[in-house]
């Protein structure tokens, strides 16, 4: 066999349909882009300002051990820097946790729908995507997850607020899942959206599960809420243990040095992240008043979209809207044919 056996069967990860071929496609010049869960306010002035400094120094090898972000990490959260791996966003991290721990024939068990790069990261290193359908409420089915649990389980990935529904798992039912959970599998808990996530009172933070129980990886970014997606850093939490482990799969120098620059930067502009928090959050509420007016069921939103059904094939609503020029994410790429996925934006 000339290839490695497991792409046979490996799905591909479908990103948000690019302006750049909408506007080539369809003849148009103006395009709302509503489809990846991009910042709408772009990035803080302070990251692009940084980016602006460090583009002179791009002919030198990043630091591989990214001092000085680690440094902010580790201050702002209050974690040792031994307990931080970095990213080329949160996409290499899910690859590096399924290098790390999955063996040919180990099972991960995570909900369906969910982020698509589990299964990938999973059956890429020969291991079984067990997916749990969600509950009718859109919700993790924890009590199914625990009795899928048997002897090849390794790993639980929970996407907590959840992609694409965009809903919490609360703090007293991410503790149901990690009571009931074996110390020896890892449980990923992947708060992507945490700073939309974290204004509700009862969203868990993974940071307190981290301290009591080491096989743990707390998973956030800063493509979201910091508007960096387009430079890709991801940043991860875990024990000393693990990350040294995980480290030994990365990439020398796998974090660029604008990456790093930008997301130093992001993390001393607080406001423009709480700015960016207060605007999802009416945006998302002319989205709710609207759907509530005509009596179309949704899940509740914590995140920087919704996730709504409109009762018609989403492929039509897709396309009707693309030719509008606004781009948003038909859910019959998650076998959920009625339903749409729609980034938050501007109030405009």
């Amino acid at each position: 066999m000339l290839y490695k056996k497991e792409l046979d069967n490996l799905k591909e990860y479908v990103p948000g349909k690019p302006i750049e071929a909408v506007k080539e496609e369809f003849g148009l010049e103006r395009i709302i882009k509503l489809a990846s869960n991009e910042n709408p306010l772009g990035p803080s002035k302070k990251a692009i300002q940084a980016i602006k400094d460090e583009a002179s120094r791009v002919n030198i090898y990043p630091d591989t051990n990214a001092t000085e972000l680690k440094s902010v990490l580790s201050k702002k959260f209050n974690v040792k820097k031994e307990q931080i791996i970095l990213g080329n966003g949160g996409e290499e991290i899910l690859k590096l946790i399924g290098m790390t721990i999955i063996n040919e024939g180990d099972e991960a068990i995570m909900a369906d729908p969910s982020f698509m790069l589990y299964d990938i990261a999973i059956s890429h290193m020969g291991g079984k995507a067990i997916k749990i359908p969600l509950t009718k409420d859109f919700k993790h089915d924890f009590k199914k997850f625990i009795e899928a649990i048997n002897e090849k389980t390794k790993v639980i990935f929970v996407c907590n607020p959840n992609n694409p529904t965009g809903n919490i798992m609360t703090k007293e039912e991410i503790d149901y899942l990690v009571e009931n959970t074996r110390d020896d599998i890892f449980i990923v808990l992947d708060e992507a959206y945490f700073e939309f996530a974290s204004v509700n009172k009862d969203y868990p933070d993974g940071l307190n599960i981290l301290k009591k129980r080491k096989n743990t990886i707390i998973l956030r970014t800063l493509s979201k809420v910091a508007g960096l997606a387009g430079v890709r850093i991801g940043y991860a939490f875990s024990s000393e243990e693990f990350v040294k482990q995980i480290s030994k799969s990365k990439g020398v120098f796998n974090v660029s040095r604008i990456a790093q620059a930008a997301a130093v930067a992001a993390f001393d502009d607080q406001d423009h992240i709480a700015n960016t928090v207060k605007l999802n959050y009416e945006s998302l509420k002319i989205m709710t008043d609207y759907f509530d007016s005509i009596n179309k069921n949704y899940a509740i939103p914590n995140a920087n979209f919704l996730f709504v059904d409109l009762e018609v094939d989403s492929r039509m609503i897709f396309d009707k809207l693309q030719r509008k020029g606004i781009i948003i994410r038909p859910g019959f790429l998650w076998k959920k044919d009625s339903f749409i996925r729609i980034s938050s934006g501007t109030i405009e």
